[in-house]
This record gives structure tokens, sequence and C-alpha cells, in this order.
């Protein structure tokens, strides 16, 4: 599979502050490639090096095979989307008029508005006007603004960071929608449940340097513990381990009835990465 993005021993040093070291990675075409870490692990100066908008200070990255230098064309900037915490959006106008701004920008027909806000949940709202919209809503804008022209890439930097589950939801299935379409995303957030739930791979970040890389079942099947958790009638807990001695005290419990349920030492990516790094994600 043709890879999208790639990133070969980048640094980024700001004064005397390193924010990346030694980051290797590729993304595949048609992946979700979750980037995960904290807040100041250097997840957003990455974003910044992909959409030309730092150069690294080591290192190569390139995204569609060629350097991030030069994607700064109109032919490239049409290629990708791109989400942070810089709205862009014009106060004054409305939800619908801030989206038909960049339909006639982007050459996308005005059909494509309605498409977009019900992706972000937010059909009847076009009319409001941006300044008088609450810090949820105003990220679902920013959504739908980046979703509008069906880009080939995706950058998102903790997309659903403001939002309630609800709405939360209605992002993730408009993001397996585009990635259905082929859209490539790439996806910063310290959310491991979002992570989970919606990465091919995931990259976790520590202070600017990837601890691992791997699909998030595999990561989390390398770090499980082997036995099994079996909740009984009396409302007890007791851990089996696997193997004969394990099988035959699992048996007992079946026979007599006891088991409630039974589930696996299998660790969430927020669990590996505190094992990992020692950090909580905050």
């Amino acid at each position: 599979m043709e890879n999208i993005i790639e990133m070969k021993s980048v640094e980024k040093v700001f004064a005397n502050e390193r924010a990346l070291e030694d980051v290797n990675l590729v993304v595949k075409k048609g992946e979700i490639f979750g980037f995960l870490g904290p807040s100041g692990a250097g997840k957003t100066t990455t974003i910044k090096i992909l959409t030309g908008q730092l150069s690294p200070t080591d290192g190569e990255a390139q995204v569609f095979k060629v350097p991030t230098s030069a994607l700064n064309g109109v032919s490239y900037r049409k290629k990708f989307g791109v989400l942070t915490d810089n709205s862009g959006l014009y106060q004054r106008l409305s939800i619908y008029e801030n989206l038909k701004l960049y339909c006639k920008l982007y050459d996308v027909p005005l059909r494509r508005i309605s498409e977009v806000l019900a992706m972000v949940n937010l059909e009847g709202e076009k009319k409001k006007l941006v300044s008088k919209l609450s810090k949820g809503m105003l990220q679902r804008v920013m959504l739908a603004r980046t979703f509008l022209h069906e880009p080939e890439l995706l950058f998102l930097d903790e997309p659903t960071a403001a939002l309630d589950p609800v709405n939360s939801k209605h992002i993730h299935d408009g993001l397996r929608q585009l990635n259905a379409k082929g859209t490539t995303i790439f996806l910063t957030t310290h959310d491991m449940n979002e992570a989970e739930l919606l990465c091919n791979r995931v990259a976790l970040l520590n202070k600017g340097k990837i601890q691992l890389l791997d699909e998030p079942k595999k990561l989390c099947r390398t770090f499980s513990d082997p036995s099994l958790i079996v909740e009984l009638s009396n409302g007890s807990k007791v851990v089996i381990d696997k193997g004969p001695e394990g099988a035959e005290a699992m048996s007992k419990y079946m026979v007599n009835n006891e088991i409630v349920s039974v589930y696996s030492n299998e660790p969430t990516l927020g669990d590996i990465f505190v094992e990992v790094t020692g950090r909580d994600l905050v």
C-alpha cells in the first residue's frame, strides 16, 4: 500500500527546547493513524511540520511523496484538510455563510454544506452566527469546514476535545464515512478510548519521542496479563491463570453455575502509556 506520510529521524528544536526527537513513522494511504500523547508531547508540532507550517530542525518529512516545504502550493492545499485550535472562521457570518465561502474556495457544490452539517449534528443550526456559538458548536463547525472538500488526507488535532459523548459519536461516524471513501486520517488525541475505536495503528508519543507504534489490539495483547478474571454469583472476583489448574477451577465454577462474567486482564492504551512512560495522559 502506498505511503502518504513519511517521517525519517525528524527533530524539532525551539530555542533550547527539543519538541521532537528522532521521530520515524510511515502512514499508509487509507489508514486512520493515531498520534497519541498528553499535552505538550509534541503532537501539534508534528501536524504543523506535516502541513508545511513549520520546518524540521533535522530529518526528513514527506507528504504525498514531496517534502512538506512544498505543500504551500494550491494544488496540494486542496488535497488535505487541517483542524487545529485556530478557527479561521468569520465571526459576523452565519455557519452556512462561512461554509459557503469555503465551498467557493475549494470549488465544492453548495449541496455539500448540508452533508457536512449532518455529519457534525448541526443540520438545524446553519443560520446561527459564529459569534454566538458555544465552544463545542464552534468545534463542530470547524470540523464541517475541514470535511467540506473530502480531502485525500485529513489532519485532526484533538477533534472531539470540547464535545459531549453524543456529538463525539457523530464525529466518529463522520470520520468513518470519509475514511470509507478513501480519506487518510492523521489523528492526534490524548483520548485513548477514541484511538482504540477509530485507529488502524497508533504511535504513543512522550516528550517528543515515539515510545511504541503498532495496531491497538496488538499493543494490548503484548501488554496483557495471561490470567482471566471471573466474577461469581456471590459478588466475589477470582483470578484464574491459564493452564490445567485454571481450566479445572473454571470447570467447577461452571458446573455449579456460579459464573456471572469472565474477562481478560487486557490493558487499555491508557494503561500501556502509563506503564511505558510513567506519566498520566493529562
